[in-house]
């Protein structure tokens, strides 16, 4: 027999033992007396008992268990056994879906939580930025107010989560997120957001550069299989002939500078190959880009030469080279004949080497600016095949510098020319003690034509 039911005929049992002992003592008027009395107070007592556990019932969940006496106690015992063990699991439960937000917060995705009519439950801050949502306003609001994509639309109503797909987001910053809805449990979905605007941004360079690749190549080719199939059908003079094959030279040379510059891209952005850092002296290269610079422009500019500081530079000299040849390069031709070009060196204050190319050329748009490292990036296409470039300079330029800590600083107006600023890193640049009768190992020939004022030399092409 239960304990509660046992304590339960307790006070039964005392009730029919005092009215047995009334109606042997007394008359039956005194058994009934006590019969009625007992069973009133044990009436009573239960009634007291469910009045307490009805109050309990009605209140609030978490409301303390009243205490039961009698065959009561161990009911309400059982009561708050089963109380203190939900407490317990609500604890565990709330540590869990804790635990479960600061996983979702870390984690570099964003995540919304729908519920079965497409409403927001909860998101974590990336997808809050991402989307731009208000949590505390955004709360139950459907997500289709927030994400309106047309595509996004298709893809919620078709049921089928398979496959992420890719939308702009609306906000004032655009960004394009991949986005992808994962059921997981009979009413709820998770929306799952990634920021993939710069993985969208490299596919859209692959692209273009595949696809500017293949027209810079067609051009060439084009003209030198049309000059050897017209030598093939037709009877060519002397001239003539002379005439298509140096034609037919000039491109293909164009081909090679064009193949050169990409595989030295491709060399310049490999991870294995890493800077072979030396240190060399800055006048002897500042020389070499000078008189590279008048090689290329044959007498049609006015060139100068400013060395404000002799130093010694830590880093790859060939690469530099390159560089500080490129931004020459580019600056003679985008600058009409008789025009002038600026090239110095400088040490500031702060320690860094600054190599500038200052020209009077037709200078570039604001807007252009920002894009002129793109591989193949032409503000006027037809002009940069008219000088010759391969659309590749600047681009090798940048990832240069990338690979030296340095910067790259244009300022550029049109019809006024521009400036082109190559600052190197304190690091990598030490200051010269004074110029002597030899400037970095230069001959004294070569030496005198830097004045130990660092004043600047002028050399007319």
């Amino acid at each position: 027999m239960k304990l509660y039911v046992r304590r339960g005929l307790v006070a039964p049992g005392i009730v029919a033992l005092a009215t047995l002992i009334a109606w042997a003592v007394g008359d039956t008027g005194w058994a009934l007396a006590v019969l009625a009395l007992g069973a009133v107070a044990v009436v009573g007592f239960h009634l007291y008992h469910l009045e307490r556990l009805s109050e309990w019932a009605s209140g609030p969940l978490d409301g303390p268990v009243p205490v039961g006496h009698g065959s009561w106690a161990p009911t309400f015992g059982a009561i708050y056994r089963q109380v203190r063990t939900r407490a317990a699991y609500q604890r565990d439960l709330r540590h869990l879906i804790a635990r479960f937000q600061q996983v979702a917060e870390a984690i570099p995705d964003g995540i919304v939580v729908l519920d079965r009519n497409n409403r927001i439950e909860w998101a974590n801050p990336r997808a809050v930025a991402q989307l731009g949502l208000d949590l505390a306003h955004d709360t139950g609001a459907p997500i289709v107010n927030l994400v309106r994509e047309p595509e996004f639309l298709r893809y919620l109503g078709s049921g089928d989560y398979g496959n992420p797909i890719v939308v702009a987001s609306g906000r004032d910053a655009p960004i394009t997120l991949l986005l992808q809805l994962v059921p997981f449990s009979l009413d709820k979905k998770m929306l799952m957001s990634r920021d993939v605007t710069q993985l969208e941004a490299v596919a859209r360079m692959r692209r273009d550069f595949i696809a500017n690749v293949s027209h810079e190549l067609k051009t060439p080719l084009t003209v030198i299989s049309g000059f050897v199939e017209t030598m093939q059908d037709m009877e060519l003079d002397e001239r003539q002939r002379t005439r298509f094959l140096q034609l037919m030279l000039e491109q293909a040379k164009n081909m090679q500078r064009l193949v050169a510059d990409l595989l030295t891209l491709s060399s310049l952005e490999s991870e294995h190959n890493i800077v072979t850092d030396e240190r060399f002296a800055i006048v002897p290269l500042m020389l070499q880009v000078s008189n590279e610079a008048k090689a290329l422009s044959k007498g049609q500019h006015e060139l100068s030469l400013a060395i404000g500081d002799a130093a010694t530079v830590l880093g790859s000299r060939e690469e530099l080279a390159s560089a500080f040849g490129n931004v020459v390069s580019n600056a003679i031709r985008y600058t009409p004949a008789h025009g002038r070009i600026a090239i110095a060196w400088r040490v500031d204050s702060d320690g860094t080497g600054v190599f500038s190319v200052a020209d009077s050329g037709i200078g570039i748009a604001a807007e252009h600016v920002p894009r002129l490292t793109e591989r193949f990036y032409r503000v006027d296409r037809s002009r940069s095949r008219a000088t010759g470039g391969t659309g590749l300079g600047l681009a090798i330029v940048k990832h240069v510098l990338l690979r030296h800590q340095a910067e790259l600083e244009i300022d550029s107006e049109i019809g006024r020319g521009s400036t082109f600023a190559v600052r190197l890193p304190a690091r990598r640049v030490e200051r010269a003690p004074p110029m002597g009768d030899s400037v970095q190992g230069l001959p004294a020939a070569d030496a005198s034509l830097v004045t130990s004022s660092g004043e600047q030399r002028r050399t007319n092409s």
